[in-house]
């Protein structure tokens, strides 16, 4: 089994637990009962310039512990500050270290959209996201077959949520796109061995139709990959552990952004 196997069977492991909790029936109807998202996230990332997600990730399969001292508060605020679009929330617990409680505090604690990252398997936790304060969700390409996708797209648009679709290769853009995907983000970690290869986004950029936002993620280090990811003509660019291991988050943010 690949990494991004295991991870999706470990998950499946843990809605199982969720569900022994709150039934399947009620988180739906706790997510039901809440105003329906505006799709904020999508506002976000559509507006003009490059959008920043900046992530909040204490660890990773790949890496290992990244952060171990993890105020997540206080670093969601730090992203806020420094002119972040929107937030990434990792959390899965297991390899990532991720909480639910990490997404519904920041959620509570910013005023911008906040993204659950997480290896969504079950329509379950989409209505958990919702409850848990989500703007918006991922969903990995990798782990779902078209008829999957298209239904939780449905799900995410009845709730208000924003949907990040990911997709690694030219077979997952299409497919993204075939299910009416309105944001589609290229990794360009693969996601089966994390290796990273940072012009994956650029092959692919030309699949993704102009009036679907695009999203580079993973790999950006420097000013010059910003720079790169500019040029393709990106509208967001997802940046986790380079900000996650920099002492002062809101100084690297605003050099990745180019602010003096």
């Amino acid at each position: 089994m690949t990494i991004l196997d295991t991870i999706a069977e470990r998950t499946k492991l843990r809605v199982a637990r969720d569900r022994e909790k709150i039934s399947a029936d009620l988180m739906r109807e706790r997510a039901l009962s809440l105003p329906r998202g505006t799709f904020e996230f999508e506002t976000a990332l559509a507006g003009d310039g490059l959008a920043f997600i900046c992530e909040c990730k204490k660890a990773s399969p790949s890496k290992g512990l990244i952060a171990e001292n993890f105020p997540h508060i206080d670093i969601a605020r730090e992203y806020e500050a420094a002119g972040a679009d929107a937030i990434s929330v990792l959390t899965e617990p297991e390899f990532f270290l991720g909480a639910d409680e990490f997404l519904s505090d920041i959620a509570a604690a910013v005023s911008i959209p906040c993204l659950r990252k997480d290896f969504v398997v079950d329509e379950y936790m989409l209505h958990q996201a919702k409850t848990l304060g989500a703007a918006a969700v991922l969903l990995i390409c990798s782990l779902l077959d078209e008829a999957r996708l298209k239904k939780f797209l449905a799900t995410c648009d009845q709730l208000g949520l924003s949907a990040l679709v990911e997709a690694h290769d030219a077979h997952e853009v299409k497919l993204a796109v075939n299910c009416g995907a309105r944001i589609i983000g290229v990794n360009n970690r693969n996601l089966r061995d994390f290796t990273i290869d940072t012009d994956n986004a650029k092959r692919l950029r030309e699949l993704v139709p102009p009036d679907v936002l695009f999203v580079s993620e993973s790999g950006v280090r420097t000013v010059d990959d910003v720079r790169k990811i500019r040029a393709l003509g990106a509208d967001a660019v997802l940046i986790g552990e380079t900000l996650m291991r920099a002492a002062d988050k809101k100084a690297k943010l605003n050099e990745l952004r180019g602010v003096a």
